[in-house]
């Protein structure tokens, strides 16, 4: 029998359970608020740079993960071979650790993961469709999902939620389903808080020259967080020029979300220089940025309350069903997640 599948949200979670269904007896329907796929690992295009301004590389978090990212293909992967460094409130900088993970990105960006694991299923992806709402028949338990336009979709066997957890608690409802159930969902999906990052672009006309990768904060009493140079991954930046990937910390970010670009961005540079030393970086030659609302999970929902939904068709995915902000950990919670659709 086959099963009609929607998958709300084309990011690592999304695309990583329409890959795990790609064998199955299923027709997948994925709906995506943006243009684009991949989510919050985004890639960017101006003045002849390519820049991952989300999420930055896709980390080596076991083997499985190195066997898929090759799966997907050779062409284009890019390892990031720089280590990534460290620094702390007041700005002294050490080396990272000896033992740094693969850190995989794609000359064409990072959202080359989502593309070439779409590129293996069947799955439709319809963009620029927000969903606002989903609904149950319990006579003959089907879902619908309705858009921001008042358009229904489906009827479905299945639904599976991907968006960031507060966003995915506001599309529940009570109509016609598991009350009691949907109750505990609400709460345990609601109760997962979210840092907010706006990630500030920073280029120059020439080559910053370091031993590192990035730099991260470890002690989060920085108002910077990371500063990622994009020109050590291949295909990113034109050669002889730098262009710097800053993401401050969650308290700078809220405070600032709003501020006019170029207020920012004059901000965060001044931030750099002196992280740096150098005092070239106040004067980028131009700026861009992106706010992420919902960057990385505050914690982690309870794993028997979100499963409660499953014989009835409704499953989640994304990294607050992990608790861990990281690409690899939303693709796997997709992946798993689709193979017990699979499996149903």
């Amino acid at each position: 029998m086959t099963r009609d599948v929607c998958i709300v949200g084309a990011g690592a979670a999304g695309t990583g359970a329409a890959y795990a269904l790609r064998d199955a007896r299923a027709n997948v329907t994925i709906l995506e608020k943006s243009r684009g796929v991949c989510g919050r690992a985004a890639t960017r295009r101006k003045h002849d740079c390519r820049y991952d301004h989300g999420a930055n590389y896709v980390k080596e978090y076991d083997h499985r993960t190195e066997q898929l990212i090759r799966r997907l293909g050779d062409d284009g992967l890019v390892d990031i071979e720089l280590p990534v460094w460290t620094f702390d409130s007041d700005g002294v900088v050490s080396r990272g650790d000896a033992r740094d993970q693969h850190k995989w990105t794609w000359t064409d960006g990072i959202t080359q993961l989502a593309k070439r694991l779409l590129a293996r299923t069947d799955a439709t992806v319809e963009h620029e469709t927000r969903v606002s709402a989903i609904d149950h028949n319990p006579d003959t338990n089907y879902w619908s999902v309705v858009d921001d336009e008042g358009t229904r979709h489906g009827p479905y066997d299945v639904v599976l939620l991907t968006p960031p957890a507060p966003q995915t608690a506001a599309l529940l409802t009570e109509m016609g389903w598991g009350d009691q159930c949907m109750v505990g969902l609400r709460e345990a999906i609601g109760s997962v808080q979210y840092r907010t990052i706006r990630s500030v672009i920073l280029h120059y006309p020439f080559e910053v020259e370091k031993p590192w990768y990035a730099l991260v904060n470890t002690d989060k009493n920085h108002p910077l967080g990371w500063v990622a140079r994009e020109e050590c991954k291949d295909g990113h930046v034109p050669d002889g020029e730098s262009l710097l990937v800053v993401q401050p910390s969650p308290e700078w970010s809220t405070e600032h979300y709003d501020d006019p670009l170029d207020d920012a961005a004059a901000e965060v540079a001044d931030m750099v220089a002196d992280l740096l030393d150098d005092d070239r970086l106040r004067d980028p030659d131009w700026v861009d940025d992106q706010g992420w609302r919902y960057a990385l999970p505050n914690g982690v929902a309870n794993r028997d309350v979100i499963r409660c939904g499953e014989a009835d068709g409704l499953y989640f995915a994304g990294d607050w069903t992990t608790g861990e902000g990281r690409v690899h950990a939303a693709l796997w919670s997709g992946i798993e997640a689709g193979e017990r659709i699979a499996d149903r």
